[in-house]
C-alpha cells in the first residue's frame, strides 16, 4: 500500500495518556514527511485546545480540529474554514435532554484561535487543558461556539450517547470522542468533512488517504479514507469498521504502521 496523506487523531492514538508523543512517532512521522506524503492532524479537539501538540511536534502543516469545524493552517496559525453550532438549537437540544434525562450537565467549546471550552457546575471533566467555569447556564450561549458536551451521572457514555441521538434527532448531531467526552455537533458536521477539505487542499484524494483512529467520532474519518488503522484501545465501534487493528497508544501503534509503509531512507 502507497499513501500520500497520512491523517492522525491524537488523543489515544498519537498521544499517549499524559498527552505526550513518543520518540517513536515523532520518527515514524519524520519518515512520512520525508517520502515525500503529507501529515494531517485531525482531532476533535479545537485549535486552542490542539496548540500544545502543535508547539511540541513543531507542526506546521494543515489541521482538522473540533471534530471537522475547523480547518487550520498551523504554520500560518489561521483558520481556513471555521463551522459554528447555532446556539439557538444547542439551547433547545439542552432543553430537550434535560426534560428527558433529569440532571444533565453541559459545558461548549467556543469559536475563535482562542476559544475557551466554557463548562457549568456540576459538568465533571478530567482534562489536563484549562476550562472556564461559569455559574449560570445561559453564559454557555454568549459565544459562538463549536460544539456542546453532556455529562450525566447516571449514564455511561455509550448510553447517554444513544439517548441524545434519539433526542436530539433532527436538531444536531451526536458523537463519543473519548472517555467521559459526548458532544453534539451542527448537523452533517464530521471529522470526515474537514478532512475532506484539507486534502482538497493539499491535492490530495481519499483514496491515498491512511487514518488512525480510536473513537467513534472516528468512524466516518475510516469511510472516507482508502485505510483506517484502529488502535488496540479503539472504541468497539470503530473496530468494525477498521481495515486493520495496531498496538495500543501506549505501545506506539500508530509507528508500527507507518514504520512498515514508510522504510527508513
Amino acid at each position: 500500500m502507497t499513501f500520500s496523506l497520512v491523517a492522525t487523531d491524537l488523543d489515544g492514538t498519537l498521544l499517549r495518556a499524559d498527552h505526550t508523543i513518543s520518540a517513536r512517532n515523532r520518527a515514524a512521522l519524520a519518515r512520512v514527511t520525508a517520502a515525500g506524503a503529507k501529515h494531517v492532524i485531525v482531532t476533535g479537539r479545537a485549535v486552542a485546545w490542539t496548540r500544545p501538540v502543535f508547539e511540541a511536534l513543531g507542526y506546521r502543516g494543515l489541521a482538522v480540529c473540533g471534530q471537522g469545524a475547523q480547518v487550520y493552517h498551523a504554520g500560518e496559525q489561521r483558520l481556513l474554514t471555521s463551522v459554528t453550532l447555532d446556539r439557538g438549537l444547542a439551547r433547545l437540544a439542552t432543553e430537550r435532554l434535560t426534560e428527558e434525562l433529569g440532571d444533565v450537565r453541559f459545558a461548549v467549546s467556543r469559536d475563535g484561535l482562542a476559544g475557551e471550552v466554557v463548562v457549568e457546575r456540576g459538568y465533571r471533566y478530567e482534562s489536563v487543558l484549562p476550562v472556564h467555569v461559569v455559574q449560570d447556564r445561559d453564559e454557555l450561549w454568549s459565544e459562538p461556539i463549536l460544539k456542546l458536551y453532556l455529562y450525566h451521572a447516571d449514564y455511561d457514555d455509550d448510553r447517554l450517547t444513544a439517548c441524545a441521538r434519539k433526542i436530539c434527532t433532527g436538531l444536531v448531531d451526536v458523537t463519543h470522542a473519548g472517555t467521559g467526552i459526548v458532544e453534539l455537533l451542527p448537523p452533517g458536521l464530521s471529522k470526515a468533512i474537514g478532512l475532506s477539505l484539507a486534502a482538497r487542499k493539499l491535492g490530495v484524494k481519499a483514496a491515498d488517504t491512511i487514518a488512525f483512529g480510536d473513537m467513534p467520532n472516528d468512524v466516518t474519518m475510516f469511510k472516507w479514507a482508502a485505510h483506517g488503522v484502529a488502535m488496540a484501545n479503539a472504541h468497539a465501534e470503530l473496530l468494525a469498521v477498521a481495515d486493520e487493528v495496531t498496538l495500543s497508544n501506549m505501545d506506539d501503534g500508530v509507528a508500527v504502521v507507518l514504520e512498515r509503509l514508510f522504510p527508513d531512507i
